[in-house]
Formats: structure tokens, sequence, C-alpha cells
């Protein structure tokens, strides 16, 4: 996985279905060039986002790329119906109404064989390409579906898994995992002997502002199980990077006032606070790779320069002492 992925930082690409905002097509496709003419070579996508809209314009920016120069990963457990719907009432748990300005087609959730081959098909379609390197099982958990989350990771289980397990076996995709916002479903997934996966993605759970159950569970089963972590959301929905939400929501007083801190201490060491959590995630030995997401293609030099930047030992050691990161948590150079 870590071969494959060729660099450190991929491009999330949930924005792209109109996350929070209505995206101007050029302005979306030239995120996408953005980010290919900085060395960006992994890209992730999902029918959720924007209900396809997201594939459709990776897919059409990626379109006059070689394809055997970039590696691409999707989700399954989401069909998308060529029925439409009222996109304000669309329920998304406790993410609300994130892709309210995406298309109206009805996104159906299922994680069942039959729909997890269907899902596959209408992503190839969307992605104009003849094959995926990943495939992630997609929002298997409690912020989707409440006290039900079970129940649809056990559907997952015997469909999904068992799908792209045989996928995997017969060269059609590299790999396989889980994608998710909570540890609890990875944490279930290392658990099972019949599952094997090479590679899940964590979304906001390993972060500067979300680091700890991660940290103590998953890091180490997943380096025990020779599963690597993407780190999805390193800027936990956009709060640490001068953005107001949190957990998909407006963030509360309390996690705005730990931002300030953290940017305070950022600030005296003049580096940015993306710098700081970009190089954070990715100094797990469990983690592969960080995916930020991004609308807009000045934000890609961002994240670029945040990747580069040299931080120095003292604010580490300072966020330490503040106790704003985990006493055992990897950090980007050996503080004590």
């Amino acid at each position: 996985m870590r071969e494959i992925l060729q660099g450190k930082l991929g491009f999330g690409t949930a924005p792209l279905g109109n996350m929070y905002r209505n995206i101007p097509e050029e302005e979306a496709i030239a995120t996408v060039d953005a980010a290919w003419e900085s060395g960006i070579r992994y890209f992730d996508a999902a029918p959720l986002y924007g209900a396809g809209l997201a594939e459709i314009r990776l897919g059409e920016a990626l379109s006059k790329r070689n394809r055997d120069e970039y590696v691409l990963s999707t989700k399954v457990g989401r069909v998308i119906s060529d029925e439409l719907e009222d996109t304000s009432l669309r329920d998304m748990g406790e993410k609300g109404g994130l892709f309210e300005f995406g298309r109206k087609n009805k996104i159906i959730n299922d994680y069942s064989a039959d729909a997890t081959l269907r899902s596959i098909e209408q992503s190839l379609n969307r992605l104009k390409t003849d094959r995926l390197d990943f495939v992630y099982i997609h929002d298997v958990a409690q912020d989707f579906y409440g006290d039900e989350w079970v129940g649809q990771f056990e559907s997952a289980r015997t469909g999904a898994f068992r799908v792209l397990t045989r996928l995997r076996e017969e060269g059609v995709i590299k790999g396989w995992g889980l994608g998710v916002n909570r540890v609890e479903p990875i944490e279930i997934m290392l658990e099972l002997e019949e599952a094997k996966p090479e590679v899940s993605l964590l979304a906001g759970r390993y972060t500067l502002l979300d680091h700890e159950r991660a940290l103590q569970r998953v890091m180490p089963e997943a380096v025990k199980h020779n599963m690597d972590i993407v780190v999805g959301g390193p800027y936990s929905s956009g709060v640490l990077a001068g953005g107001t939400h949190f957990e998909y929501q407006k963030a509360s007083s309390d996690i705005m006032a730990k931002v300030e801190k953290i940017k305070a201490i950022a600030d005296r060491h003049q580096i940015s606070i993306k710098a700081a959590a970009v190089q954070f995630s990715l100094a797990n030995p469990a983690v592969a790779a960080v995916i930020p997401g991004a609308s807009r293609p000045e934000r890609i030099a961002e994240d670029k320069a945040a990747l580069n930047t040299v931080i120095p030992a003292a604010f580490w050691e300072e966020m330490r002492e503040q106790k704003l990161v985990a006493p055992h948590a990897p950090l980007p150079i050996n503080v004590k």
C-alpha cells in the first residue's frame, strides 16, 4: 500500500460533491488540475459525495491523465438511483445536510454483495476509468446509523467484505478496507479472522483535536495486522484550517478555544496550524497517507507547503507541555 500511494499527500474529493456550497464546475476541475500539477497522485472519492458529483468531476479531470500514473480509491455501500429526491431532506445521520447542493439523485444505503458490485460499476462509469486500486466500505458506523450500525456492519461483513476479498484475490483491485469516521468499526473488523484488509480510511479520528482512542486502540492493531491507515479530514472538518466546522457541524466554543491555543503556539513558532495538523497525522507509523479535501486550487499549494514546512522541536515540546497532544503520540521529530 505505501509503495503504491506514491507519496504521503493525497487528495480527498468530498468538497467536489458540493459540500457546504455550490462549487462552480470550472473551479472543481481546476482544483484537481492543481493537485496533479503539485505532484499529488492519489485521489479518493465516494458515491456519497454529492450523489456521484465528486466522482463525475474527478473522472472528467483525470480523463486527460495516464491511468497508470495515479492511484484511485472510491467507496461502496451506497448505490445512486435515477430517482430524484429533495436534497434538503437527505438523511446523513449526524452530518445533516452536508451535500444539500449535490445532485438530486436518491442515495440508497446497501452493503450487500449485489449492491457492492453495482456500486463499483457505477463508480467506474462516473470516474471514466476501467479499474480501481482500492475500495473502502463507507460509513458502517454510529454517525450514520445510530444504534442500527451493528446490523449494517453485519450486512457489510456478509456482503461487501466477501465481494471485495474475491475481487482482490482475482487481481481486480489491489486492496480494500473500511472508510469511516469512527474507530469502533475498524476495531471490530480487525478482530475478525475472515477479514484481511490492506488499508482503511479513518477520517477525523487521528487529528490534533481528536486522536487518543485511535492512538490507543486502532493504530497498534493496524500495525499488528499489517493494515495501513489513510487519515482523512486532518483539519477536523475545516476548523484547523481557518474554518468553523468540526465533525461536519458548527464548532463548539470549547473546540474553538482549543484551536486558538494551538494557533497561538503555532504563531509563536512561525508555522501554520495546517503544517502541524498534516505532519502530526503522518507521524504515526501506522499511517500511509493523509488526504485533505479541497475545493479551491489555492488550497492545494497550502497543503503542499504544510507538508514541507520545517517545524521546530520547540513547537511540539510546547504542545506536549500544554497537553494538546497525547503523551505517547508519535511526533514528526523525536520529542520526549
